[in-house]
């Protein structure tokens, strides 16, 4: 569970994302942020049990920053109202799929995976192996627990399925995405619950085959 002291200063950053206020309030940031590590570490603890590479790593390979890269944004505020981490075989920096945590306050929390926009070479690989293995692929996404905690596979689509494949393929609309995830909402009273970390790591667990198969492209 997180500390009530970290989601108010998610709160009031949301209503202050300023950098004069950031700055008065930067001893409040570092508590906010140790307390996300401590979460996150716990969160690895548990998720090695599945993924044992999980016990190589340390909360700081999985968090990102929150400082907004600004110059290409149209939208100038400098710092994410929310913390963020990805899980996987590589840290936050890995280019394949992982599990990602979204805290931020307001109902807008949520655990999550797949692959973000990958890489076009890497997502050529996934297409193919969707094509290839397509009803390997429904079985996963249409288990009952998988549906419930997901809905349907989300993300980005072309107009148009890709070159080197039909609008007549069974896999077409999955082929067209650019995005390939699934969310699960988290509510406020969750993110300051002692269950927290056990609901999260269940949510990722259930998604481990969505990820796996999503990752086989890069073995």
């Amino acid at each position: 569970m997180l500390h009530q002291n970290t989601i108010t200063f998610l709160q009031q950053l949301a209503k202050n994302n300023i950098k004069p206020w950031f700055d008065k309030n930067r001893d409040n940031y570092a508590e906010a942020k140790a307390d996300f590590e401590i979460q996150v570490t716990e969160l690895l603890g548990s998720l090695a049990s599945t993924e044992p590479l999980f016990k190589e790593q340390l909360a700081k390979d999985c968090i990102f920053r929150i400082f907004r890269d600004v110059r290409f944004s149209k939208d100038k505020t400098p710092y994410k109202p929310n913390f963020g981490a990805f899980f996987s075989k590589g840290g936050r920096k890995f280019p394949g799929a992982g599990y990602y945590l979204h805290i931020e306050p307001g109902g807008k929390s949520f655990a999550g995976g797949g692959l973000w926009m990958p890489e076009p070479p890497l997502l050529k690989s996934v297409r193919q192996e969707i094509d290839y293995n397509l009803a390997e692929f429904k079985k996963i996404t249409a288990d009952k627990k998988f549906t419930k905690l997901f809905g349907e596979v989300q993300g980005e689509k072309l107009k148009k399925v890709p070159a080197g494949y039909t609008e007549d393929n069974p896999a077409a609309e999955l082929l067209k995405m650019k995005s390939i995830i699934v969310s699960h909402s988290i509510s406020d009273t969750d993110i300051a619950g002692k269950n927290f970390t056990k609901k999260v790591v269940d949510v990722f667990e259930s998604m481990k085959p969505f990820i796996d198969f999503l990752n086989r492209s890069l073995d």
